[in-house]
């Protein structure tokens, strides 16, 4: 991946604006669309929430965006942190056709990342999550 921009600040939720503000920076930077950048937006955010509220279990820590473009020309956003091991992949799809008060909590977030992101992939190296999205290049 050649990267266009990285940024690693404590995992704090007063990070996060500076953390969504890169991501979308990139995703400008190669001209996506308003619409797709909101999406973008929206797929970070719940990602990064994620990583805030739950990685490091009330504890401190740092999370980290590196953002750039694959062999193909798409835009990758690499979302990493070293917080408990922590597959959002893995959770079973929400049910989205039941009435809104029979419905488990959660997990609608992660459900939405998968749908409008390209591709979604969770790998675990060394002692690091690491949640990547690909979003395909901008179509001429």
């Amino acid at each position: 991946m050649v990267p266009l921009a990285e940024i690693r600040v404590p995992a704090r939720i007063e990070n996060l604006h500076a953390l969504i503000e890169t991501i979308t920076g990139c995703a400008r930077q190669q001209g996506f669309d308003q619409k797709r950048i909101g999406e973008i937006d929206l797929s970070a955010e719940e990602a990064l929430v994620n990583v805030i509220s739950y990685a490091y279990g009330g504890g401190e820590g740092e999370v980290s965006v590196v953002c750039g473009l694959d062999d193909g020309g798409d835009l990758n956003v690499e979302i990493s942190d070293s917080g408990a091991p922590f597959d959002i992949l893995a959770r079973d799809e929400p049910d989205t056709t039941s009435a809104l008060d029979e419905r488990q909590i959660g997990g609608l977030g992660i459900y939405l990342m998968k749908k409008l992101m390209d591709d979604v992939q969770y790998r675990r190296i060394e002692d690091r999550n690491v949640l990547t999205f690909r979003v395909l290049k901008k179509k001429d």
